[in-house]
């Protein structure tokens, strides 16, 4: 029964991803969807910047979680010690993972189940990534209390995450143009709990946009960043995000050196140009690692020679890459090509 419960669910989903819908209302549309098979008390779905795994947008089913626990559950997307993060789950065969399924070890010590879910009653989470062609456009959390998830729930989500992760990857494609820019650069100075401890003007416009989407958001988003910035084996760590305006900013996280245990972290958050989205747009266009590679050569306007010297190639194969970039992106020409993928870009194509 199950099995045509998902062929329905990935054919209103595939409706869903041609009507132009951004990635928030495709997601809230998705989430009725699904809940009519697998109920749950809350359910979280985040686009995720595959790139770097960085929730880009957050959507709540009919209720959320009360805002003062949202900063500890992105907390513990990123902290890197919490089973059934996103990140790990971005990187399994099987896009789904049930709590209850872990080390009973793990259950118990589950930091997210005991400071999260546990104290609003709840007992049980599943967790599924939405991926499709090797990049992960988005995940989910599901809890509920009382019965547990069951093998049919877990299958009916296997089946249907990667139609979610393909409409995913069109909502992120046909929203990415166009960004109209914002407040400019932005500066965060965070503290040891990740609390701002100074805010530039500019800033302050980006939580006041940021904030538009749901009350608290600025500050979840900080909290990743933060998290994610101190995790990072370089001290740096970027995402792209979506903005109430439907547009992308670019944050940037930078751990300063410092003599205590946490290190104070500064963010600045300043409107993604074309050069900051080429990457997620050449993963949404689902092109292939070479394809990427040629179309950044392009973009960069090395000429079909240069870019056979730089990669090793042969020109004809170059050009066979490139008619197979030209017909999945929909254009013509390298400068169709170039303005389509850095709609911003000035530089003349060759």
């Amino acid at each position: 029964m199950w099995e045509g419960q998902a062929r329905s669910a990935r054919r209103e989903i595939a409706a869903l991803a041609t009507s132009g819908l951004g990635v928030e209302a495709l997601h809230a549309a998705a989430i009725e969807v699904v809940d009519r098979i697998v109920a749950s008390d809350f359910t979280c779905w985040a686009a995720l910047d595959p790139s770097s795994l960085m929730m880009s947008s957050m959507t709540s089913g009919r209720d959320r979680i009360p805002p003062e626990l949202e900063p500890l559950l992105a907390e513990t997307e990123y902290v890197g010690d919490v089973p059934n993060s996103f990140a790990e789950l971005a990187q399994h065969a099987r896009p789904v993972a049930r709590l209850s399924d872990l080390p009973h070890r793990d259950v118990v010590g589950h930091r997210r189940l005991n400071e999260i879910w546990r104290p609003l009653g709840i007992d049980h989470e599943v967790r599924a990534v939405f991926s499709v062609d090797g990049d992960c456009w988005g995940a989910a959390g599901f809890v509920r209390s009382g019965s547990d998830f069951t093998d049919r729930e877990l299958e009916f989500l296997t089946a249907v995450a990667p139609a979610i992760g393909a409409a995913t990857r069109v909502a992120v494609r046909s929203g990415a143009h166009g960004y109209r820019g914002g407040a400019g650069p932005s500066i965060i100075v965070t503290g040891a709990n990740g609390e701002p401890r100074a805010v530039t003007a500019a800033a302050r416009s980006w939580q006041d946009e940021l904030d538009q989407i749901a009350p608290g958001r600025f500050a979840v988003l900080l909290q990743a960043m933060v998290t994610g910035t101190r995790a990072a084996a370089g001290g740096t760590f970027q995402a792209r995000v979506q903005t109430a305006s439907g547009g992308w900013a670019l944050m940037q996280g930078s751990r300063l050196i410092s003599d205590d245990d946490e290190s104070e972290v500064v963010v600045t958050i300043e409107p993604a140009s074309g050069q900051h989205l080429v990457g997620m747009l050449l993963a949404a266009y689902g092109l292939t690692t070479r394809e990427r590679e040629i179309c950044l050569e392009v973009i960069s306007g090395h000429t079909t020679a240069e870019i056979a010297g730089r990669l090793s190639i042969s020109p004809h194969t170059i050009q066979d890459h490139l008619k197979a970039a030209f017909a999945k992106v929909g254009v013509r020409s390298r400068g169709e090509l170039v303005a389509t993928l850095r709609p911003d870009d000035l530089t003349p194509s060759r």
